[in-house]
């Protein structure tokens, strides 16, 4: 484009710029409309525990350990005491703490893999451990009530 002033006739110049400031008149007040978004934004999502007592995962835990019976005894192994601890982590790592009815068990190989491989198919749950304990000793008093009537004990 030919810049000469023999030609600045006929270059048009660009219209100004629009600003808010422009459109807006201070003397009048516009009333405020509520803007839904506003807090929509501003809000973080609520994140539930993933661990800890009372959790969601703790509670589809237990239910899976429900699952598992005694080859001995007609009685899952949560109702009938063989589960001392079940923690959950912020990291859905879980941690069962259990014991047998006696050290010389015949499952006393096989039921803590069984443990192991049952709650780590919990939909949730990364990890899974369990820690096989003798102390305290088990006993029928550690039975739940449900446990108890299901062995006529009651």
């Amino acid at each position: 484009m030919d810049r000469s002033p023999e030609n600045a006739e006929t270059a048009v110049s660009k219209p100004p710029r629009a600003r808010v400031e422009d459109a807006i008149d201070p003397d009048v007040e516009a009333p405020r409309t509520r803007d839904y978004l506003e807090g929509f934004l501003a809000a973080k999502p609520a994140k539930d525990a993933v661990g800890g007592a009372g959790s969601d995962l703790q509670a589809a835990v237990i239910e899976a350990l429900r699952e598992i019976y005694d080859p001995e005894i007609p009685v899952n192994i949560y109702d009938l005491g063989l589960i001392y601890g079940v923690e959950v982590d912020d990291n859905a790592d879980v941690t069962i703490t259990m014991t047998l009815t006696t050290p010389h068990c015949p499952v006393a190989e096989s039921m803590p893999g069984e443990v192991e491989l049952r709650v780590t198919s919990v939909p949730g749950v990364r990890d899974a451990e369990v820690v096989l304990v003798w102390e305290p000793a088990w006993g029928p008093h550690k039975m739940s009530d449900e446990a108890r009537l299901e062995l006529g004990m009651l």
